[in-house]
C-alpha cells in the first residue's frame, strides 16, 4: 500500500502521538449544528473518527452517528470518549476504502481522512462519499491546507496531504457535486500550524 498503512496509525495511536488532535471538536462543527446546516436525527457518518471528538459531539446533538476507523487504537479512545459522555454512537472497524452503509445517509463529516489519505486514492475514495450519501445529502468538509516547498518540485509530501481547493475541485466535480461560492471559512489548527477551508458540498 502507497502511503501511511494501519501499524502507521496505530503506533501513534497507541504511543499517544497524535499531534494533529485539537483535544475537543473542531470549531466548525459546532456552526454547521447551530445553524441548521445539521439537523438532529440526521445519519451522519464520520470517516477516519480518530479519537471521536467529532463523533461525540455529533451524538450529543441528537445525531445517528457513524463512526470509522480502521485503526484499533483510535476506535479504543472513541469508544472510552463516548463512555465519559454518555453519548451513543455506531462504531465501525473498517477501511474506508471499500466499506459501503447498508442505505444511504444524509451527511457525511469528512474532517482528517482525505489528508491522510494517500493522493493516489483520493478519487476511489471520493466515489465511496458519493456512494454513501442521498442525492441531495451533504459533504461537509474541512479541506487541510499543507502545502510544503517541496510540493513546487513535485515531490508528495505527508501525512497530511496538501488538500488543494483546485485537486478537490477535481475530484469532486460539479457535475457530481454543488459547490457553494467562495471565500471559505478558513479554520485553524494551532497545534500543527495548519488550516482548513471549511466547505459544504452537496451530492447531484
Amino acid at each position: 500500500m502507497t502511503g501511511p498503512t494501519q501499524e502507521f496509525w496505530q503506533e501513534r495511536f497507541a504511543s499517544g502521538v497524535i499531534p494533529w488532535d485539537r483535544g475537543a471538536p473542531n470549531p466548525q462543527l459546532a456552526q454547521w449544528i447551530t445553524d441548521g446546516t445539521l439537523a438532529p436525527g440526521s445519519h451522519v457518518i464520520v470517516p477516519g473518527c480518530g479519537q471521536g471528538w467529532e463523533v461525540a459531539a455529533l451524538a450529543a446533538a441528537g445525531m445517528d452517528v457513524t463512526g470509522i476507523d480502521f485503526t484499533p487504537g483510535a476506535l479504543t479512545l472513541c469508544r472510552q470518549l463516548l463512555e465519559q459522555n454518555g453519548a451513543r454512537a455506531r462504531l465501525v472497524d473498517a477501511d474506508v476504502l471499500h466499506w459501503l452503509p447498508a442505505t444511504p445517509v444524509d451527511a457525511v463529516f469528512e474532517q482528517t481522512c482525505l489528508c491522510a489519505l494517500y493522493p493516489d486514492f483520493w478519487t476511489h475514495y471520493a466515489a465511496q462519499l458519493h456512494a454513501w450519501l442521498k442525492p441531495g445529502g451533504q459533504l461537509l468538509a474541512l479541506f487541510m491546507q499543507a502545502q510544503r516547498p517541496e510540493s513546487t518540485l513535485g515531490f508528495i509530501e505527508g501525512p497530511p496531504y496538501h488538500c488543494d481547493i483546485h485537486a478537490m475541485r477535481a475530484i469532486f466535480p460539479a457535475t457530481q457535486w454543488a459547490w457553494q461560492k467562495p471565500p471559505y471559512p478558513c479554520i485553524e489548527n494551532t497545534r500543527i500550524e495548519r488550516t482548513e477551508l471549511a466547505v459544504a458540498l452537496v451530492r447531484k
